[in-house]
């Protein structure tokens, strides 16, 4: 269903998106593809509907800038940075706010989120009628073409999208610059609609992901899924000492589960995945238990990446 942009059409936007369902806008860099980011099962959808390889953490949309520090740690640079770029095409990487209410998929699970306000009036509209931040990477399908334009959505994902909101043509056409100021020295991530050096005018040198030392994309560390507990994966029985991450039916004896998804749907354990990993972790270790052991999870689909994450939480890495 593509909306023409009117007032009447943002608010059925808005209700779309409030409901849980999937909505493509646009912004000054590309058409974005809108879920509730508080909505753990919408952001799922995101990852299904593009056929998304892995978690990867998503960019949060907000209406204000004092929106999105509401849900961060910002600094002075970062404030500053804001101040100068927003509404606009850069994306700021900072720790989350204790109280964030930002789904843990939306940030992969990481302690940081990565915030921008769009530029275009209507965008800001539309997440203000929400109420809440929008979670948006690119509204295609994974590993094809940027959409710039209503009609590359619906191209690309028609039939798997509630909704497009035709705003017209992305006047940037290129996605937004991902600065990372959760660590010591500002990093680019990503380079886009903002230049760098219009960045560094403002702050000063500004690391490189690739320079010795600087930090790594958001996602890329196997450190920011590891419980503290160890972890044995692709489990058919449970041991007495462990506690169990199920997947469809949970096996008997196990005595300490987090059911991912008792009915063997990979959207409902996608959006749980962070959720029950810090949750059973916590739980293990107050119960005495010494190890988390977790079922198989299918390879197709959003199963690929449930695994990847497990994988990297397993001690060895690796299935």
């Amino acid at each position: 269903m593509t909306l023409r942009l009117s007032a009447q059409q943002i608010a059925e936007a808005a209700r779309l998106l409030q409901a849980g369902q999937l909505v493509a806008f646009g912004t000054e860099t590309v058409y974005g593809l809108g879920a509730d980011a508080t909505n753990s099962r919408a952001v799922a959808a995101i990852y299904q509907a593009k056929g998304r390889p892995s978690f990867n953490p998503l960019i949060c949309h907000y209406a204000t800038a004092e929106a999105a520090f509401a849900d961060v740690r910002a600094s002075g640079m970062a404030r500053a940075l804001a101040t100068h770029f927003w509404p606009g095409p850069l994306t700021l990487v900072l720790p989350r706010a204790v109280d964030c209410p930002v789904s843990e998929l939306a940030a992969a699970g990481l302690a940081t989120l990565a915030v921008r306000v769009p530029a275009p009036a209507a965008a800001r509209s539309l997440i203000a009628a929400v109420g809440r931040p929008l979670a948006a990477p690119s509204a295609n399908p994974s590993g094809k073409i940027s959409p710039t334009t209503a009609q590359h959505v619906i191209d690309g994902l028609g039939g798997k999208i509630a909704a497009v909101l035709d705003t017209g043509p992305c006047l940037v056409g290129l996605e937004s610059t991902v600065l990372d100021l959760s660590g010591a020295a500002p990093c680019l991530l990503r380079p886009g609609g903002v230049p760098v050096e219009a960045i560094e005018a403002l702050i000063g040198p500004v690391g490189r992901a690739h320079d010795h030392g600087a930090p790594k994309s958001p996602g890329q560390l196997l450190s920011h899924y590891a419980p503290n507990l160890p972890l044995r994966l692709d489990a058919v029985a449970i041991a007495p000492h462990e506690a169990l991450l199920a997947f469809g039916p949970a096996p008997t004896g196990a005595r300490l589960v987090f059911n991912l998804s008792e009915a063997g749907d990979l959207a409902e354990a996608a959006s749980r995945l962070f959720e029950g990993l810090r949750w059973l972790d916590r739980e293990a270790a107050r119960g005495g238990f010494t190890g988390l052991a977790a079922m198989p999870i299918p390879g197709h689909g959003l199963g690929a990446a449930i695994r990847d994450r497990l994988a990297r939480a397993a001690h060895d890495g690796k299935f």
